[in-house]
């Protein structure tokens, strides 16, 4: 009776600690979610929206302008802005405030009530082509990591905002090719083990920092200039792999090392290069826009020896800003004007319906979160590779392009749209 007794404690201990794990490793806290796919581990959600969409809880603006999502961390939302000095938490102009020389980029702190908590100037802002934030921050045990459109690699007490420590993309002779001369930096830092890492695309493709100290670990060999993805980390038979994309095309960095594995040059010198890659089953999928489409590259490793053949290509799934996700061996995700589904292992297209049009998506609950980038629409929609069917609507305002993807977490549903966040109960009844 005893060792029942033991044993059925000991279960009830490992699974508590199995439970808070999965909750800690389940925090948004970085770009594209928990493990960089677009996917959240939410669920219970609402499988259609009334009409008018889900309950609005709040709206927060004084934002400034800017493209960057939410991220989590320590009971906080976190998220970026460029303004005029002096008074972060005041709204800005309603007009003209894409024209204003001098502005900030600030990192703000919100409370789950949609309040300021806090806010810190950390650079200058962007000032060239579609100004506004950029990056994603980045939550990692009481710090964030930013990237700055400038080229500025910080790290902040996740508490106030105090500076820690800070590099710059100048110290490994970035190249600055004309579309980030145009567009800016907008990497959003990846935290891996003690180390954070970014892609300054200069002597360096790829770097390795200390994530405490901001001292370097490694550096990858030259390979191309860097662009405005974001680095994934994937382990694929026993090899921890970094891939990312470049001016050029694919790059796979080993995680451990820094060596370059494997390149692609899928798209070589392509206006931008923006969305992240994805990876699932040995398959690492990309796809970019203007008019270039997407490459699916299968993996195999003998050893530490990585090769990467090309499976297909498509012109299926030209991407602007909008991404894609990967669920059950199918990839949906923004096609020019609207959303495709394509089989993961063939390319072969399953469908493609406009749903809210030209936008960003994410995935949470078995469904699709679409949300348009112009005029605020956002979108609940079936996520199956028979077809999609639309479950209901809403609308938010705001100016200009919308570029922040649509985050779902905690039972709701973010969108930024400019100077305004929203946030939205998704929650099932």
């Amino acid at each position: 009776m005893r060792m029942r007794q033991y044993l059925s404690l000991l279960v009830a201990v490992c699974t508590v600690t199995a439970g808070v794990h999965a909750e800690e490793t389940a925090e948004w806290n970085q770009w594209r979610g928990p493990n960089r796919d677009g996917k959240s581990p939410d669920t219970g959600l609402l499988r259609s929206w009334p009409e008018g969409g889900p309950k609005k809880l709040w709206q927060l603006e004084g934002l400034g302008s800017g493209f960057s999502s939410v991220t989590f961390g320590g009971g906080l939302i976190y998220i970026t802005g460029r303004k005029e000095p002096g008074n972060p938490m005041k709204p800005p102009p309603a007009k003209h405030i894409y024209k204003r020389p001098g502005d900030r980029l600030y990192i703000y702190a919100i409370d789950m009530d949609g309040k300021y908590k806090w806010a810190r100037d950390v650079a200058t802002a962007w000032m060239g082509y579609y100004k506004g934030a950029r990056a994603s921050v980045t939550y990692d045990n009481g710090k964030l990591y930013l990237l700055v459109g400038t080229g500025e690699i910080g790290c902040y007490d996740a508490k106030n905002g105090d500076k820690i420590w800070t590099r710059d993309f100048k110290e490994f002779n970035a190249i600055v090719p004309e579309g980030i001369h145009r567009f800016g930096w907008s990497e959003s830092i990846l935290i891996l083990d003690d180390k954070a890492i970014v892609c300054p695309g200069g002597d360096f493709f790829m770097v390795a920092l200390d994530k405490n100290t901001g001292k370097e670990v490694w550096k990858s060999g030259k390979y191309a200039e860097a662009e405005h993805c974001s680095t994934i980390h994937v382990v694929y038979k026993g090899v921890p792999m970094l891939i990312n994309g470049s001016r050029m095309g694919l790059a796979c960095i080993h995680a451990e090392t820094g060596k370059i594995l494997w390149t692609q040059e899928f798209a070589p010198k392509n206006t931008a290069n923006v969305p992240t890659p994805a990876f699932s089953g040995g398959y690492v999928f990309w796809a970019v826009g203007y008019n270039k489409g997407g490459i699916c590259m299968k993996l195999s490793v003998d050893g530490d020896k990585v090769t990467a053949t090309e499976a297909w290509r498509t012109e299926d799934m030209d991407c602007h800003v909008g991404g894609y996700i990967i669920h059950e061996g199918y990839i949906y995700g923004n096609d020019k004007a609207g959303f495709t589904c394509l089989d993961l292992k063939t390319g072969e297209k399953q469908w493609h319906e406009k749903g809210v049009g030209k936008g960003s998506l994410c995935w949470a609950d078995e469904m699709l979160y679409l949300y348009r980038e112009v005029k605020g629409e956002a979108a609940l929609a079936t996520c199956s590779p028979k077809g999609m069917e639309m479950k209901g609507t809403v609308t938010v305002q705001g100016e200009q392009q919308s570029w922040a993807h649509p985050v779902v977490h905690g039972g709701r549903l973010y969108l930024r749209y400019d100077n305004t966040l929203y946030c939205l109960d998704v929650k099932g009844k």
